[in-house]
């Protein structure tokens, strides 16, 4: 059975090669090469997940290569690996559809798609890595497959963004290696394990330098989670084209920082080391203060991709702060939020990419009128919109209200500044997100009649994603009870 898991890695990354060295010349040939590379990858990846879930994890587990009896490159699927691995698979496929036309004004497809389809199978392996080492080998692999699409047109703002991105992702990558040191020296190994790993015997009087390694990791990992202040690399990466974006904000690299922090808490120091520490102090009022921050600057900002990337800056660390409070519900409620964010996000990306796609418009005070224009567009984005602010029962008021629950039950006064956050967090979402729909419906003035003669709706691959999602999105919400139940499960070791 591991081999099976091992071919839902190794096949897009070798598909997605193979396209780079194929290099084909049509069109049709390419889509459907690579839709054939990213269904196939979904269908083994639900296929592991499904017998994973039947069988148990011990039926799941592959050592390709064993350095020495502390290290090795191990594979397993566990509850938190099925959540994750199942976001992947859902939405990787979709975003191929969207990229079809979307890349049609981009150029240098060939190149795009291939690195595209490589990024599918290097983050499955974060998804389904069994150890620290395995996770920090595709940590970084990842930061490699995806620097070719950040700077994929290759202008000056394209290679400035990738040097940055580079930069964080790499810096961030070294603190966080000093964690998984710590852990190797005073842990039993490096194996994730709920409840941690850390060795009483050998970590007796070492505990203070212990938190201070933590943090070192967590900010170490929380630079692709985009916490405040190592955030200031994912706003620049939206120069990339908005396939690249949607799944650098929903899926890929920010998820993997928030799934790898999730890792370090529950299943390397363990919860019960860290909880009353200083150092989930200072992890958690990172968080809280990168709530805040994210929503503010995204209502400062008029540009319309770069406003969802601080958007998303301030949604992951609602999902940190629900890892921070180091509880079985803190995990589930930061799980139930990394989940219906990746679908309400990249909804919201791909609508601002058809908008750019078809119009060029980039600015929010350029979209007088649009609404009646690009009505599959702006619906799609209200109904995202609506539901990321956490109106009920959309996807957002269930992650938002199980984040906020959990923070309650700990009774901890910071965990309560923490509630103030998100609630202070809605009202800056709801500002900045209802400005572009109020002004793409109830435009001011007659001038914005001239902009929308050169509107044009996008195609159907474009239109029908947006739809898919949209209803995956409500249809997920009106499903959160049976959803949330399964993380709760997958908090607790049971899933």
């Amino acid at each position: 059975m591991g081999s099976l898991m091992a071919a839902a890695i190794l096949f897009p990354i070798l598909t997605g090669t193979g396209l780079l060295i194929w290099n084909p010349v049509h069109k049709k040939h390419r889509e459907r090469y690579i839709l054939f590379a990213t269904v196939a990858t979904s269908l083994l990846t639900a296929s592991c997940i499904f017998l994973s879930w039947k069988l148990g994890a011990g039926a799941f587990t592959c050592t390709p290569i064993r350095f020495s009896q502390a290290l090795s490159l191990t594979l397993r699927i566990d509850g938190a690996s099925r959540i994750f691995g199942a976001m992947i698979a859902a939405l990787w496929p979709v975003t191929a559809i969207y990229a079809f036309e979307y890349m049609e004004h981009e150029g240098s497809e060939n190149r795009f798609f291939g690195f595209f389809t490589i990024a599918f199978g290097v983050v499955l392996g974060v998804a389904f890595a069994a150890n620290f080492l395995t996770l920090y080998l595709f940590y970084e692999l990842l930061t490699l497959a995806t620097l070719p699409l950040v700077m994929h047109t290759m202008d000056h703002q394209a290679r400035y963004a990738g040097k940055k991105y580079l930069i964080y992702s790499l810096s961030g990558a070294a603190f966080a290696f000093i964690g998984m040191v710590f852990l190797l020296n005073y842990g039993t190994s490096l194996d994730f394990t709920l409840g941690g790993v850390l060795d009483e015997s050998l970590s007796a009087g070492n505990e203070q330098m212990l938190l201070w390694a933590f943090l070192c990791a967590f900010f170490g990992f929380g630079v692709k989670a985009a916490i405040f202040p190592f955030h200031g690399w994912l706003p620049d990466a939206s120069v990339a084209p908005t396939p690249v974006s949607a799944l650098l904000h929903a899926v890929a690299v920010v998820k993997s920082g928030v799934f790898a922090v999730m890792r370090l808490i529950y299943f390397g120091f363990g919860a019960d080391f860290l909880r009353g520490t200083f150092a989930q102090d200072v992890a958690m009022a990172a968080a809280i203060v990168t709530i805040v921050y994210g929503s503010a600057r995204a209502l400062r900002t008029p540009h319309l991709k770069r406003r969802l990337a601080y958007s998303t800056v301030s949604n992951l660390s609602y999902i940190l702060f629900g890892f921070t409070l180091m509880t079985p519900e803190g995990m589930a409620g930061g799980l139930t939020h990394m989940v219906y964010h990746a679908v309400i996000k990249i909804t919201l990306f791909f609508c601002a990419g058809a908008i750019l796609c078809k119009t060029g418009k980039e600015y929010v005070y350029d979209l007088e009128g649009f609404g009646h224009a690009m009505p599959v567009v702006f619906g799609t984005f209200t109904i995202s919109s609506v539901a990321l602010i956490g109106v009920p029962p959309l996807g957002g008021f269930v992650g938002k209200w199980c984040v906020a629950s959990a923070a309650a039950a700990t009774g901890s006064p910071l965990a309560y500044w923490g509630i103030g956050a998100l609630i202070l967090s809605t009202l800056l979402t709801t500002l900045y997100l209802m400005t572009v729909v109020l002004r793409g419906y109830f435009p001011v003035g007659e001038e914005y009649r001239s902009n929308l003669e050169h509107v044009t709706a996008p195609g159907a691959p474009m239109r029908g994603t947006m739809l898919l999602l949209t209803a995956a999105g409500i249809a997920a919400a009106f499903c959160s009870g049976e959803l949330v139940h399964l993380i709760r499960q997958a908090a607790y070791g049971l899933f």
